[in-house]
């Protein structure tokens, strides 16, 4: 072994021991005679000193001042050593002394004096510091670049430790409840679950392909028809679309499935699971317990968005039926169209400047929204509880009647002191510029606790939505999610009114996990799969599989899938999964440490039949 102990592990205890050591240089102090090394392992950092002073207390050992590399001097050897050389080294742990100790480190009572040093590996100066925190102001291509530097950095250490520590609770959580960890296929078959396949040419079937698994969905449900009752995967993803923040093109999801449950079943096995994982990894409390449950309708009314952050109030209002026939034409014009006119509240923002209003104005047309009506309440109500126009501070209170704005103040809640801000526009634009609007104002009032964990269940989805480009419906979650019981039958007249038995897990205002009852009735799922435009032939082609092996008796099941990165992300309060990946790929889908994608030899490709056709140019 090239090391007795971590650089993490000694302690004054340990003082008068002889020990060997291996890891990186951290940092390294010359003091002219006498150098101090701080050397780093993915245990910690123990310091270690070297000197040519006889009477610094060294080790017994022979001939200590000539243990170096190459016979030279432990001192010698030190003053080669710069940042990120890796090196051995060996001598007496010995307690500091007293007033030099580093409470900052878990080894900071004690240090190693050097008898022995040794260089087992030079390095080239590093792209960007590696230690402390400073690496976080380096471009992020930077870092990806030279992950292998950047996984070195504590920050990034401590986020891979953990991963692993979530990961080893949530086997031992699912190996004490009877689960069986399956592995499934990752060459699978291309069906239409959603999100677009990663293919993958057969060299022995030309022609062919197999499709990367977008999650093992189908895999997991013929492991109910086999029996299993009670499986679970560390399961690896793909799926080809746009990235941001919170998505990669793979991933790695808790993927589970149970036989003769309801949802509530599913949902509390999982809440117990999370609670439990909380208290595990985190000092942060759960805002509450049992996790509210709410519906998707009430989640879109109250927030604009089916992934609340509950951590703070703020919850959105709507005045369509007040003002619909309005003298402000924004309003009118927006009802009259089939629109929704919802607005918030920005506690003691009356004050804001015009600038500021303006800063908001802008902030939401990325979402779609053309503009923010605003109202400032900048004086005090009359007897009866209204604002007068002295009061208010606004360009479109002239065009409204008294009351209207009575009915927008106390849509609001708001007073003295407060401002509204409106969006009056369709649902699909004015729900998500308010429910981000919401976000920004939480964040620049300070409303919102970092030190919180707000879980919450939002279930009754709508099982169908339609494509008005394709003029077709298809399903929300994937095909296999059930409809509630008294659903099925309006199925085919009423398809939008139909909610589904899934569920989705959010974390302060992430949504990490999703799951649903499925359908294991043959019957249904064909009706299931016409609903959504597919012909016998096509539902044969893509998905037989499946309604033949539900003829050979199916139990009840559902089950759930959480994102790994996504959990990892909010426990470690990063602001994206890359931060909680080993090797993530850029927002275009590139490996910047290995260049992928790439491009591959014409031989290879010929083997595959594939050609490669060369990009059309641009017309303009």
């Amino acid at each position: 072994m090239l090391k007795t102990h971590t650089c993490g592990e000694l302690r004054a205890s340990d003082a008068g021991k002889s020990v060997t050591l291996s890891g990186w240089v951290n940092r390294r102090r010359d003091h002219g005679g006498l150098i101090f090394l701080d050397l780093r392992d993915r245990f910690g950092i123990t310091q270690i000193t070297v000197s040519d002073d006889p009477d610094l207390n060294l080790p017994d050992v022979t001939n200590p001042s000539s243990n170096g590399t190459n016979g030279s001097s432990t001192l010698e050897v030190a003053s080669q050593i710069r940042s990120e050389f890796v090196v051995q080294v060996s001598g007496a742990v010995q307690k500091r002394p007293p007033g030099f100790e580093n409470p900052e480190l878990e080894t900071g009572e004690v240090e190693v004096i050097a008898s022995d040093l040794e260089i087992l590996s030079e390095a080239l100066t590093p792209p960007f510091v590696i230690s402390g925190s400073q690496g976080d102001e380096v471009d992020e291509a930077v870092r990806l670049k030279y992950r292998y530097l950047d996984l070195r950095r504590p920050k990034l250490a401590r986020n891979l430790r953990l991963r692993h520590e979530i990961v080893r609770f949530i086997r031992n959580f699912f190996y004490d409840r009877d689960f069986l960890e399956v592995e499934t296929p990752i060459l699978l078959k291309s069906t239409p679950e959603g999100a677009r396949d990663f293919v993958v040419p057969s060299r022995m079937n030309p022609g062919r392909f197999y499709a990367l698994p977008q999650s093992p969905q189908q895999m997991k449900q013929l492991l109910m028809i086999a029996g299993v009752e009670r499986y679970f995967q560390i399961a690896r993803c793909f799926r080809d679309e746009d990235l941001r923040a919170d998505r990669q093109p793979e991933f790695t999801q808790l993927d589970l499935e149970m036989s003769f449950v309801e949802a509530a079943d599913v949902m509390a096995l999982n809440e117990e699971m999370l609670i439990s994982l909380s208290a595990e990894v985190s000092d942060k409390p759960i805002q509450q317990v049992p996790f509210p449950v709410l519906t998707y309708d009430q989640a879109m009314a109250k927030y604009g968005i089916d992934r609340p952050d509950i951590r703070f109030g703020l919850e959105l209002f709507e005045v369509t039926d007040f003002v619909r026939n309005s003298g402000f034409g924004v309003f009118k014009n927006a009802a009259a169209a089939g629109g929704i006119i919802k607005g918030i509240r920005y506690p003691q923002g009356a004050s804001l400047s015009r600038k500021d209003i303006d800063g908001l104005i802008e902030y939401v047309k990325p979402y779609g929204a053309k503009g923010l009506a605003w109202i400032g309440i900048t004086g005090e109500a009359d007897a009866n509880g209204n604002y007068p126009a002295e009061s208010l501070r606004s360009p479109i209170t002239k065009f409204l009647s008294e009351e209207e704005i009575a009915a927008i103040v106390a849509g609001a809640a708001a007073d003295q002191g407060d401002l509204i801000l409106l969006v009056a526009d369709e649902p699909g634009v004015t729900n998500p510029a308010l429910a981000n609007l919401r976000l920004e104002i939480g964040a620049r009032a300070n409303l919102i606790d970092p030190n919180l964990l707000a879980f919450c269940w939002v279930v009754d989805f709508p099982l169908l939505e339609y494509d008005s480009q394709e003029d077709r419906w298809s399903a929300i979650h994937h095909p296999f999610t059930s409809a509630r019981d008294e659903d099925w039958s309006i199925l085919e007249q009423r398809p939008a009114d139909v909610k589904a038995k899934a569920y989705d897990v959010v974390l302060n205002g992430w949504e990490i996990g999703g799951g649903s009852i499925r359908i294991h009735r043959s019957e249904q799922q064909m009706r299931m799969f016409q609903r959504l435009g597919l012909s016998e032939s096509e539902v044969d082609e893509q998905f037989g599989h499946m309604l033949e092996a539900f003829q050979y008796g199916a139990p009840p099941h559902g089950g759930i899938a959480m994102g790994i990165e996504r959990v990892v992300a909010l426990f470690a309060d990063a602001q994206s999964i890359r931060e909680v990946m080993a090797f993530p790929k850029t927002s275009t889908g590139a490996d910047l440490l290995l260049e992928a994608p790439s491009p591959v030899e014409d031989d290879q490709l010929a083997e595959l039949h594939i050609a490669v056709r060369e990009q059309e140019a641009d017309p303009q």
